[in-house]
């Protein structure tokens, strides 16, 4: 089955949609609480996809709400550095997000510390947001869970996008990335709200967990069946979904990981093998690389094989490069392969 994600002519933009976020890691695998400095990234799971599309050579914009100061301002120059319109990133008073990210260390697990509460984007007004601008002559508008899960201003911020989304006659992706720690620190109704959003949505990138939190129910399969069964559930709830993209992650150690891609669509799906990935430097952001892979093939109109290849190709690729963002060309993904490792020359 062929899904097209553009009509004809050029490729038209992709709008990311979220907040972005600075990431400090402590350098030398040192403890945050004894680190005395640390390195400072751009990153957030929407920037992310933008700036991965981007790189790739695909028109995309960014829309978000930043602080008016060197922070903001730094957020705004990675963007634009990658390719990407940063036009669509307005700034308000305030602060940016920021969150402490500590590698693993032989036994020791990464860990991430938030310190993003009260942002300029958290606490924005969705009517001083451009979405209509931005929306403009889009091809899709890619969001995420996140934005609900920072609180009530958060959720409104997210219905805002896909009612504005709904009136330009403009698809949507949503990433469930659902975070937990997020939606406990208020009152929420993560069910309800997550729902709510996934309806009005063409493609979905989530596993058969976050459909059981949508649905309210457990599956009986196991692995590529109870998927399956996790799919035709989702699709007989909500109609608008045509397709879900996942990954499937085993962890043998915190530097080696085993990653297969999947893609469910209502007439068949495809599940690739496992990638081994070895010497990993960092898992951050691969999520979102796999999310970047998977749209680059859908907006060129590519099968369910093709989509999960090149997810799963951009994600393998990202463990092997810090920071939160996968800025690679269309080339190195086409040269990607899974049982390389030696020098090309």
């Amino acid at each position: 089955m062929m899904t097209q994600g553009r009509t004809g002519g050029d490729t038209k933009p992709v709008v990311c949609f979220g907040e972005m976020l600075l990431r400090l890691s402590p350098q030398g695998q040192i403890p945050l609480a004894q680190a005395g400095s640390v390195a400072i990234d751009v990153g957030g799971a929407e920037a992310n996809v933008a700036t991965a599309l981007a790189s790739l050579g695909l028109p995309t914009r960014m829309l978000s709400v930043v602080p008016d100061n060197p922070l903001g301002r730094k957020a705004i120059a990675a963007i634009g550095a990658s390719g990407s319109d940063a036009r669509f990133i307005a700034t308000a008073p305030g602060r940016i997000g920021l969150y402490f990210f500590e590698p693993p260390a032989g036994p020791i697990a990464g860990r991430v510390t938030y310190d993003r509460a009260g942002s300029s984007f958290a606490l924005a007004d969705p009517a001083t947001l451009p979405f209509a601008q931005a929306l403009d002559g889009a091809s899709l508008l890619h969001m995420s869970g996140i934005t609900p899960a920072l609180g009530p201003d958060g959720v409104a911020l997210a219905r805002a996008a896909v009612a504005a989304a709904k009136d330009a006659g403009v698809p949507i992706c949503f990433d469930g990335n659902y975070r937990a720690n997020l939606w406990d620190a208020w009152d929420s109704d993560p069910r309800a709200i997550l729902t709510e959003l996934v309806s009005e949505a063409t493609l979905m990138i989530g596993n058969h967990r976050d459909i059981s939190l949508l649905l309210g129910q457990t599956f009986s399969g196991d692995g590529p069946d109870r998927r399956r069964e996790a799919a035709e559930a989702a699709f007989a709830h909500f109609p608008n979904l045509q397709l879900i993209a996942s990954t499937a992650r085993h962890v043998e150690t915190a530097g080696t990981h085993r990653l297969a891609a999947r893609i469910d669509l209502r007439e068949s799906h495809w599940q690739t093998d496992e990638v081994r990935i070895e010497n990993i430097v960092d898992r951050i952001g691969t999520g979102d690389a796999y999310a970047a892979g998977m749209l680059r093939s859908w907006l060129k109109g590519g099968n369910a094989q093709d989509m999960a290849k090149s997810g799963l190709a951009l994600a393998a690729l990202k463990h092997g490069i810090p920071g939160d963002m996968v800025l690679v060309t269309e080339a190195d993904l086409e040269a990607f392969d899974p049982a390389g490792g030696d020098v090309r020359r």
